[in-house]
């Protein structure tokens, strides 16, 4: 069993899916965590409710809006007086294709929630650990960010692109100030996000190329990402974890 206890750990994105099975596991685990959500307050108040609020923390911001990640920085460090993991889960998803007249919003609005408000939190977070001799950051990226996706998606796999590329970056460049950097790249996980793009082919055609035959449970990604936030693997810092039940592997 992973010992997180006593840690502080601000998850955004974290009333549904991924995230919120994210925050349900660090709390088992013993964590104080910090449950960032934009609108689904109702999901967020119950997983709160679930875990106690001794031990779960709420807070609200929509990172579509620029300079939002400081804000929620400054709320979430106010609870207990530090942070000691930054799990960047949240993220959109949403179809634009090269005729589609929402092209230049879709690249927008996804850059800004999936990379810019990504890499705002991770700055926070630097500055941060360096006062504290160090600390973790785990960012959500996606299996996109390595093989691309459908021509609907192509800024949704940039903007994870340029996340595996900013925790490398970010491994790199401040590893001696003991602050670690991972990445999670999931494939196709059974969350409301991915919904769209299954109703729009398919959920055969989804798992056709994955060998273990089916679509990742969210608790996969979870433990995972336990497993980062327990610190036990240091010298991995700077790598992904791929979990896409082996249809890419590089």
């Amino acid at each position: 069993m992973i010992d997180l206890h006593n840690k502080v750990i601000l998850v955004t994105g974290g009333s549904r899916g991924i995230g919120a099975a994210t925050v349900l596991t660090l709390a088992q685990a013993g964590a104080y965590v910090i449950l960032h959500y934009s609108r689904a307050r109702s999901s967020a108040q119950a997983i709160a409710q679930e875990i106690g609020s001794d031990r779960c923390y709420l807070v609200q911001a929509d990172l579509a809006v620029a300079n939002a990640s400081h804000k929620l920085w400054q709320e979430a460090i106010a609870w207990r007086g530090r942070i000691d993991v930054l799990v960047n889960n949240a993220g959109i998803i949403q179809s634009a294709g090269i005729d589609d007249e929402m092209w230049d919003s879709a690249w927008q609005t996804t850059l800004q929630v999936n990379l810019i408000a990504a890499a705002d939190l991770c700055r926070e977070a630097i500055k941060h650990f360096r006062d504290r001799a160090g600390g973790i950051i785990i960012n959500v990226a996606s299996r996109a960010a390595f093989r691309g996706d459908a021509p609907d998606y192509m800024h949704y796999a940039a903007s994870k692109g340029g996340v595996i590329a900013l925790t490398r970056s970010i491994a790199r460049g401040f590893a001696a100030d003991n602050i670690l950097a991972f990445a999670v790249a999931p494939g196709f996980v059974k969350t409301e996000m991915a919904d769209e793009v299954i109703q729009t082919y398919g959920e055969a055609a989804v798992t056709r190329d994955i060998p273990l035959g089916k679509i990742a449970p969210p608790q996969d990604v979870a433990n995972v990402i336990a497993f980062l936030a327990s610190g036990l693997a240091p010298h991995a810092t700077g790598t992904t974890i791929d979990i896409n039940g082996a249809s890419y592997v590089h």
